[in-house]
């Protein structure tokens, strides 16, 4: 038996106004960990859905296990034995975990008997799951065993992950790690898409890069670099953010025993949170997904309302303020969910200016849209953030999802905010683009904004943020400078310890 398990040959597929892929063409081995990389917008996301069955192609074929392959819908992708975890989860909270896995499963088992058989395939495979647990419960890490059990119990020959380790400690990347190389030594072949090049070094075997489409190299990551990957990623060098010297001024946001219960059924309640953020500075606030991080963005763009004097603005009570009003005053936010809370997916991106921008940048004229004012507008974020889009009139869901968080960034930044508040600012975007966000975030606390950097990137908070404090279960632990922690500080921190013995920021 041949050792490609599906070869691709030629796959090409356009839709108006851009060629998503163009000729694309490698094999993939049983046995391999096959990473797929490129920049946001190189096609990656199409390629794997023709895989799955999501999308056809307009041309080119796909052999699997010598055979034609052509599947016309994702059941006929894991019917033929291809399985993928998306990188947003589709779990109904309310459910059981059983539950859910028997949604996704063409033909599920008895219940009794699938849950025997969770209960085996997680412990087998070192992803321990109860069934009968109520998935709203679960943390981002076990939400995501969901759907891995879920792939495993259907025994794929080929196991498509995209971003998986975007919501996990290092902990749980390490058990990943162990899970997926346990299935190597099985023989299921894993294509694995990632922009963490790090980790894609110490897992895979084989890397193939594409970049506008069209496929450009092939490595193998464990004999290249982080950094030259990148390179062949975009094209071209680029540079490091370059994090200087600079002033600090005074106080412009202070958050003062914050206590907020969620209105989310399974979301988190913030408890007694105290920080204060002054001009110039960017304070980092790490942690697990799910402990509290949408909450208290909520609570500081003004969605989610408080006692007027636990959010403070250059001295004046805003808690009670909503989110227009809090961003005329210069407060502003981005949200970690791009489409449907940031975005409006079947809006254009001029529209989606005008969402937030509209007064800050004067896109109103007596009661009416300067729509010349919004399109000049939506194209300086497009310039300046590099979005990959056909125009200023593309609705937003049309982008792909590093693209879409570009122009979310950009809008914002490109407000001249005195305080910016931002959850996730480089997710799922590549190497280049995180570079670029990361500088733009500097240059704005450069010119004396205050910036609070949300994230679950620990590289990105040290790389970045001048102070760090950790949100965990909704509270929020002792500020301390940044340069002063160890990683192993930070993780006692993310898991609680509020880091006795250091000297805080005050």
């Amino acid at each position: 038996m041949s050792d490609t398990l599906l070869e691709i040959e030629g796959l090409t597929k356009a839709y108006p106004g851009v060629v998503a892929n163009n000729a694309v063409s490698f094999k993939i081995n049983r046995g391999e960990v096959h990473a797929l990389l490129g920049e946001n917008g190189a096609g990656k996301s199409t390629l794997v859905k023709m895989i799955y069955g999501l999308v056809k192609p307009d041309s080119g074929t796909m052999t699997l296990n010598s055979g034609a392959f052509e599947p016309d819908s994702p059941n006929a992708a894991r019917a033929a034995g291809v399985a993928m975890v998306f990188q947003h989860f589709s779990l109904f909270d309310a459910l059981t975990v059983a539950e859910n896995i028997a949604l996704g499963m063409d033909n599920a088992p008895k219940p009794r008997d699938l849950a025997k058989r969770i209960r085996e395939v997680s412990q087998a495979y070192g992803l321990p799951l109860e069934p009968n647990r109520i998935v709203g419960t679960l943390s981002a890490g076990e939400r995501q065993r969901v759907e891995i059990i879920r792939c495993l119990l259907q025994n794929p020959k080929l196991l498509i992950m995209d971003e998986p380790t975007s919501v996990l400690t290092p902990q749980e990347v390490e058990i990943l790690f162990t899970t997926l190389r346990q299935l190597k030594a099985e023989g299921t072949a894993i294509l694995y898409i990632s922009h963490k090049l790090e980790e894609i070094r110490a897992l895979c075997d084989t890397a193939t890069i594409l970049r506008h489409g069209e496929k450009v190299d092939t490595c193998i990551p464990a004999e290249t670099t982080a950094r030259d990957m990148a390179e062949m990623m975009v094209g071209a060098s680029f540079a490091n953010p370059v994090k200087a010297d600079r002033a600090i001024g005074a106080t412009l946001l202070s958050v003062k025993s914050l206590n907020s219960s969620s209105k989310e059924p399974f979301g988190t309640s913030l408890r007694d949170i105290n920080f204060e953020v002054k001009a110039g500075e960017i304070l980092g606030i790490g942690g697990v997904a799910g402990n509290g991080q949408d909450e208290l963005l909520a609570a500081l763009s003004g969605e989610m309302r408080t006692a007027p004097a636990t959010v403070q603005f250059r001295g004046k009570n805003i808690g009670d303020l909503g989110p227009t009003k809090r961003r005329q005053l210069g407060l502003l936010s981005a949200p970690e969910e791009r489409l449907g809370h940031a975005a409006a997916p079947a809006m254009s991106l001029k529209e989606n200016s005008v969402i937030t921008a509209a007064r800050r940048m004067g896109l109103l004229a007596s009661g009416f849209v300067n729509w010349r004012a919004t399109n000049d507008f939506t194209k300086n974020v497009v310039s300046e953030f590099d979005v990959r889009t056909p125009g200023t009139d593309t609705p937003a869901g049309s982008l792909s999802g590093g693209n879409l968080q570009k122009f979310v960034v950009g809008r914002e930044v490109l407000q001249r905010p005195e305080v910016l508040v931002i959850n996730q600012p480089t997710w799922g975007v590549d190497a280049a683009a995180a570079a670029s966000i990361r500088q733009k975030l500097l240059d704005l606390a450069d010119k004396g904004a205050g910036v609070i950097v949300i994230s679950q990137d620990l590289d990105e908070l040290l790389e970045i943020s001048d102070f760090f404090a950790a949100l965990n279960e909704g509270r929020l632990s002792t500020t301390y400078p940044t340069a002063e922690l160890e990683l192993d500080q930070i993780g006692l921190m993310m898991g609680g310890s509020h880091g006795a013995g250091q000297e805080a920021h005050s």
